[in-house]
């Protein structure tokens, strides 16, 4: 946060009221509508479909594309607040750029939906992997063409045409089996990483050994620690109040539920005094359930099994174009009586 006459950084959120001059897209919030430059902004879109439990990649979209999106759907906005022509504006600048995120979930699983979201997409494929992997196949086939009249180089050009195919050898019998493993693998250990991110984000609040912090709005926030539950539902040691049975309290990691957890429970939210219970925020982007253990122990947890997932899948993937390599070598040799 900020002063908004000096270019403090503020968050809105909202429902799309209209958009004007093409690129001012004015976002109504519950008793205030700033306009929101969307000229040089990043968008996003964030299809979260009810009832699903992972929502979809998030969408970069086109800021002349917003026009597109019905009136009244909701919007993220993060970034630059200045007064400009005296009223309020969400700018993007080169330092601070704006973040502008369409969704269609409450705003308390937004964060939560966007960590998910994200990790789910493959980082290693992006816009330039085609284009990369088409130059990548004309120069071999270049160099193939090259030595192509030249006996002493046919293993240089069968290596090359073998080389053409090796962006698609992971499709092909018989190392498709690892191609299937290395995905399976690689989605679970985003979502482990997805998890790794969401078991400290409760404590972004926090300072290093505090458990509980004076938020911005005035609320105090932390946790509270209790002993794991047995099979019966209660605790064998500090007891859960029988009201957190029936506010249905989420797990902030969705793998997790009460039944039958032995390791101890950290319950994150509004410390208020009229309550024996952490509580929401009326700021609903403040954490709010459960972990099933420490944060710190969680995250390590996590990045372990992320980071070791992620080298066995890899192992996996080479070992299978490997196979189909060798596959390959073995039907030329046969076919063209080369002597590997």
């Amino acid at each position: 946060m900020g002063d908004a006459a000096n270019g403090g950084v503020f968050r809105f959120t909202g429902g799309i009221e209209s958009i004007t001059d093409g690129q001012t897209l004015w976002v109504r919030g519950e008793d205030l509508t700033v306009p929101v430059s969307l000229e040089k902004t990043k968008c996003w879109l964030l299809p979260i479909h009810e009832g699903e439990g992972v929502p979809d990649a998030p969408e970069q979209i086109r800021w002349n594309r917003v026009s597109t999106l019905s009136e009244g759907a909701r919007v993220f906005i993060g970034g630059v607040l200045k007064t400009q022509d005296e009223r309020l504006n969400f700018v993007s600048t080169k330092e601070k750029p704006l973040m502008v995120i369409f969704y269609n979930c409450p705003d308390s699983v937004l964060t939560g939906g966007i960590i998910r979201a994200a990790r789910t997409r493959n980082e290693y494929w992006n816009n330039f992997t085609p284009i990369s992997i088409a130059i990548g196949a004309l120069a071999l086939i270049y160099m193939a063409a090259s030595f192509l009249n030249r006996p002493a180089f046919r293993m240089t050009v069968i290596t090359a045409l073998v080389a053409i195919f090796v962006p698609i050898l992971p499709m092909f019998p018989p190392g498709l089996l690892f191609t299937v493993l290395y995905r399976r693998m690689t989605w679970q250990a985003r979502k482990y990483r997805a998890y790794w991110d969401i078991a400290r984000l409760p404590m972004r609040y926090l300072q290093p050994g505090e458990d509980s912090c004076v938020l911005s709005n005035g609320e105090k926030y932390g946790f509270i620690k209790y002993s794991s539950l047995n099979d019966s539902g209660e605790q064998a040691g500090r007891r859960l109040p029988p009201e957190a049975e029936q506010e249905k309290i989420p797990f902030l990691i969705p793998e997790f539920t009460k039944e039958g957890k032995k390791t101890p429970l950290y319950f994150f939210g509004v410390l208020a005094e009229d309550s024996s219970l952490p509580v929401r925020s009326k700021d609903p982007f403040v954490s709010f359930g459960l972990l099933p253990d420490s944060p710190k122990r969680l995250a390590r947890r996590y990045a372990i099994k992320a980071y070791t997932l992620e080298l066995i899948a890899w192992a996996v993937l080479f070992l299978g174009i490997g196979i189909n390599v060798i596959f390959i070598f073995q039907i030329l040799s046969l076919l063209w009586g080369v002597s590997f």
